[in-house]
């Protein structure tokens, strides 16, 4: 049975669900992971109207759509994160308030509570997203850094996310991780260390994507193997390295898109990365969910990059194989 191929709402918030609901069943989509921004899903809504969740279902199903996932990433960023003038171009103003670090923090946390809540009345059972990290700034070690100020990032990690587990746990809704820079896992070890951080609890695991660790030299392949159990959700997206002497793999400080840059986000099949060992890899694992396309490439146009990554996800898709090739002769 072929996975389900959807799409990510984040970067399309700029329409209403209706008219992307329309467009992604014509680019050939299954389903869509709504976004908590936009018009496309509002937590708050979702808890205080009795009616909102079904609305939304309706809409979907009108187009052949189906839902598998919520995302919030943006608010899941503020619940770790050192809060600066950033925080408030992404948070609902309810998050944001008077910007008051440790209040957005608060907020940010009991944001992820109600999402967990939203998601269970909708009838998800993932909610994808970020976690926000207070030691992300400690990255490059200099001026020296010890053992125990990264110690102290984990900690305050655990300390911030177990009670929004604990949530999660009650409403039967996992929290999918997408693990990237800028988040307390970003790489392998990390998300190890915050696998450990947690108690290795289940309603913690990952947001595959690939594109994240691509760029940073990590082997999608390994990562797969390395969290077989933890692996909740799947982002498809394509990232291409491109350093020619001048361009560096930290980004320069350039925006996306420019030429300068040593790597980009690229349409899926369009970059680097090797999306046929990913989908053995998941075939290995056992990985049953929905492919989901998150799509961001600032050298196309979207529509035409939607409809094409829909068609190449679906054709690269396939079930594992059920015996050995060369079997037929140990049955002669």
């Amino acid at each position: 049975m072929p996975r389900p191929v959807t799409l990510f709402t984040g970067q399309w918030a700029d329409l209403p669900l209706e008219d992307l609901a329309r467009k992604g069943r014509e680019f050939g989509y299954q389903g869509l992971e709504l976004a908590c921004w936009g018009d496309h899903f509002d937590v708050t809504r979702a808890l205080k109207e009795s009616g909102y969740c079904a609305a939304k279902r309706d809409t979907l199903e009108r187009h052949d759509l189906s839902v598998y996932a919520i995302s919030n990433h943006l608010v899941g960023q503020a619940v770790c994160d050192r809060i600066d003038e950033r925080h408030k171009s992404i948070l609902p103003p309810h998050v944001w308030g008077d910007g008051d670090p440790a209040g957005v923090n608060r907020r940010a946390a009991e944001e992820m509570k109600n999402t967990a809540r939203a998601a269970q009345k909708l009838g998800v059972s993932v909610v994808n997203g970020f976690t926000g990290s207070s030691i992300w700034h400690l990255l490059y070690s200099f001026p020296p850094v010890t053992d125990a100020m990264i110690d102290a990032g984990f900690a305050d990690f655990a300390e911030r996310w177990n009670p929004i587990l604990d949530v999660f746990a009650e409403c039967g809704v996992r929290f999918a991780l997408e693990v990237h820079p800028t988040e307390i896992a970003f790489d392998i070890f990390t998300a190890q260390r915050a696998l450990d951080a947690l108690g290795r609890r289940e309603e913690f695991g990952f947001n595959f994507d690939p594109s994240h660790l691509h760029w940073q030299g990590v082997s999608s392949v390994e990562f797969i193997r390395s969290f077989p159990d933890r692996i909740y959700h799947v982002h498809v997206k394509d990232a291409i390295v491109t350093l020619n002497g001048r361009t560096g793999i930290l980004g320069s400080h350039i925006n996306f898109g420019d030429p300068r840059r040593g790597w980009d986000f690229r349409s899926p099949g369009r970059g680097g990365v090797d999306f046929e060992e990913i989908i053995r890899a998941l075939n290995q694992v056992g990985y049953e969910g929905p492919l989901s396309v998150e799509w961001e490439d600032c050298g196309m146009n979207r529509e035409h990059g939607a409809a094409e990554a829909a068609r190449f996800v679906k054709n690269l898709d396939f079930a594992p194989s059920n015996r050995q090739f060369d079997s037929a002769f140990a049955e002669s």
